[in-house]
């Protein structure tokens, strides 16, 4: 019998010898308009322009003590510490991130289960979803690190092999985003186009990556250019605030030299219909509690 392979067409290049510009070939929103859901039209024409969609109350205070309170419990178990999943800050020593939390925590398990959360996703991405990566990021006061501009879909493509731009991540404030405290940022539009970086992926790129980007990083004219063109929105808001943001966003977050913490639960969810593939410009895979390779639909 004679195998065969089916070979999927790379529409976004990157990590060539040069960076790449290119025009998105997917739509924004793939769901059907008045399709039911939490978000209004309103919403999702806001989001279709802008790549993103901001709520002020996701969840309410109540709900916010409770998963605080369960963030507290995880980055205290030494357990977790010691696990691959917890990502350490170099300098600090203290937790950064969390990884499959929804896999650690029935607790966030329930949260990425909630209509308010994977509703919105159902919406955008017009089909059933699954969570392609699910982490809690830890910006405790005096010190925490950045996260350097970059488009998550160009690591996706180039490490995790998503095909297509059908992915969508939400950030929800467990503490209040001010301005000053290294909040998001993003690039309003900028998801519109597609910056291939230069530079080859090197092997277990990812344990470096997660602590400090290197690969996938945009060069300094680009962002300067992009930064022109699309201006840069600051995102504020009390705890229990939430984000949405389409995964082509160009955005990024400041350190946090405040005495005020910074934490937040990050879903991405990724439709079914665009399940990851071999990845398009690394030569491995990355671990599975990053770039998920159980496509289960959220139920």
């Amino acid at each position: 019998m004679t195998m065969t392979t089916t070979t999927v067409t790379d529409l976004y290049p990157s990590r060539g010898a040069t960076e790449v510009h290119v025009p998105r070939q997917d739509p924004v929103v793939w769901g059907a308009p008045g399709t039911p859901g939490p978000a209004s039209l309103t919403d999702l024409q806001a989001y279709e322009r802008d790549g993103f969609l901001a709520v002020e109350e996701l969840i309410t205070p109540d709900e916010v003590t409770v998963y605080r309170q369960e963030l507290e419990r995880i980055i205290t178990d030494p357990a977790i510490r010691a696990d691959e999943r917890s990502i350490i800050e170099p300098k600090s020593k203290e937790i950064r991130s969390v990884f499959e939390v929804h896999r650690i925590s029935a607790l966030f398990a329930q949260l990425v289960r909630d209509e308010r959360v994977v509703g919105r996703a159902r919406q955008i991405l017009g089909s059933d979803v699954y969570v392609h990566q699910s982490r809690i990021n830890v910006k405790p006061g005096f010190g925490a690190s950045g996260f350097y501009w970059h488009s998550d879909f160009e690591t996706w493509h180039a490490e995790d092999g998503l095909p297509n731009m059908r992915t969508v991540s939400v950030s929800i404030a467990l503490t209040e985003n001010l301005d000053t405290n290294g909040g998001l940022m993003i690039m309003p539009g900028s998801h519109r186009t597609f910056l291939g970086c230069a530079g080859a992926t090197p092997k277990d790129n990812y344990k470096q990556s997660l602590q400090m980007q290197d690969a996938g990083t945009p060069s300094d004219e680009a962002l300067t250019a992009m930064a022109s063109e699309y201006g840069i929105k600051l995102f504020t808001g009390k705890a229990g605030s939430a984000t949405w943001f389409d995964c082509n966003c160009m955005h990024g977050s400041g350190d946090n030299i405040t005495p005020f913490p910074r934490s937040n639960v990050f879903i991405v969810f990724n439709s079914v219909e665009n399940a990851a593939v071999e990845p398009f410009a690394a030569p491995v895979r990355r671990p599975e509690f990053i770039g998920a390779r159980d496509f289960t639909p959220v139920s």
